[in-house]
């Protein structure tokens, strides 16, 4: 899977682009047909601790997965979106075994 990291206003470290990209490697034992993924990663400039947006779009036949989540960090924020999309690509699994 091909795994692109946008992060606009601001440069993503290396290790934090290391640590999605591992994180979504992870996703393919759960679902083999991912073809890519794009996050971004965004910093909201408000006073608020829970300032760091991650959006990430899993695209996979007939159809994409999208999930947004905010947390203290960018870390947390990608935890969070991979249990997520982990359910979803379950569920997929699931529903595709059921009409075959």
């Amino acid at each position: 899977m091909k795994v692109n990291v946008q992060a606009p206003n601001f440069a993503a470290d290396v290790k934090l682009v290391d640590f999605i990209e591992k994180k979504l490697a992870k996703l393919e034992q759960f679902y083999d047909r991912i073809i890519f993924a794009d996050v971004f990663l965004k910093v909201q400039k408000t006073s608020e601790k829970q300032n760091k947006n991650v959006e990430i779009l899993i695209s996979i036949p007939k159809g994409d997965l999208i999930v947004k989540k905010e947390a203290r960090t960018f870390e947390e924020a990608t935890d969070e979106c991979v249990r997520s999309l982990e359910r979803q690509l379950k569920k997929r699994k699931q529903k595709q075994r059921v009409f075959l």
